[in-house]
């Protein structure tokens, strides 16, 4: 629909006139995203507040407030870890449990985006999330307490109450996974304006995964699963911490996403 100012605005010229200014600083995706600015913008100051804001680096998310992930518009911060389409791989490759009103925890749950889109395709979910950032906490409070989902605050499993022990069918987890060395060859996007704590995966990307997996099993219930985001050079490695926590994994990988994700069964 747009704004307001978006209906009165002579569209095609000034469309092409921002498309210009974001092409020249470097955007690929110039076309779209000056599309979502001009629907975004209340007037042409707003607008240009906007433009300038993108071509200093800050995540096009961010300025307007939402990511699409699943279909869905998800809350975005400044700070926060932005939802990324190849995360949309965690979703689909969740089992439905077997049993009704299936318990759901969404750990590095950032925005919360993986438990708000699994919320909405499965029936009866209810919804846990947890991440050590207090801007992520607020903001995935934001989007997944109207859906009656509990957020906690900390570091992965010390927050979460301990009648949850042993009663969560399915833990998805995007947890940082990018090696310390390689975060300075991230695009400023993501380094400049999303918090470290978000992207620091360790030594060799692992040390969150070799954690939640190791912690994984005792909060899974019988049949549970773990769910984790990893890369295709490090899912062999993601697959071993889950065989130490005593998961039987498998790897799946989506080209069309770019996306790979390793599954861990507990012992049913």
């Amino acid at each position: 629909m747009g704004s307001a100012y978006h209906q009165r605005v002579d569209s095609q010229r000034v469309r092409d006139g921002v498309v210009a200014r974001l092409r020249a600083s470097g955007s690929v995706f110039a076309e779209e995203e000056a599309d979502l600015l001009i629907a975004e913008a209340g007037s042409a100051a707003e607008l240009e507040s906007l433009i300038e804001q993108r071509i200093v680096g800050v995540p096009l998310e961010v300025i307007v407030g939402w990511a699409e992930f699943c279909g869905r518009r998800i809350g975005v911060e400044p700070g926060v870890f932005v939802p990324r389409r190849r995360t949309e791989l965690l979703v689909a490759e969740a089992p439905a449990p077997a049993g009704a009103g299936p318990v759901v925890l969404d750990l590095c749950c950032g925005t919360g985006a993986v438990g708000a889109a699994i919320h909405a395709g499965m029936a009866g979910v209810t919804l846990h999330a947890a991440d050590i950032d207090p801007a992520a906490v607020r903001c995935a409070r934001r989007n997944l307490e109207p859906l009656g989902a509990l957020v906690f605050e900390g570091d992965l499993f010390a927050p979460l109450p301990r009648t949850l022990r042993g009663t969560v069918d399915l833990l998805v987890v995007n947890a940082p996974y990018v090696p310390t060395d390689a975060i300075a060859l991230m695009p400023p996007e993501a380094r400049v304006h999303e918090a470290r704590v978000a992207l620091d995966g360790g030594g060799d990307g692992l040390d969150i995964h070799r954690r939640v997996a190791a912690g994984a099993r005792d909060w899974l219930a019988p049949g549970g699963h773990l769910l984790i985001e990893t890369s295709r050079q490090q899912a062999s490695r993601t697959a071993e911490a889950f065989a130490d926590g005593g998961l039987a994994p498998r790897t799946v990988s989506s080209q069309e996403l770019d996306g790979t994700v390793v599954v861990g069964a507990a012992a049913s």
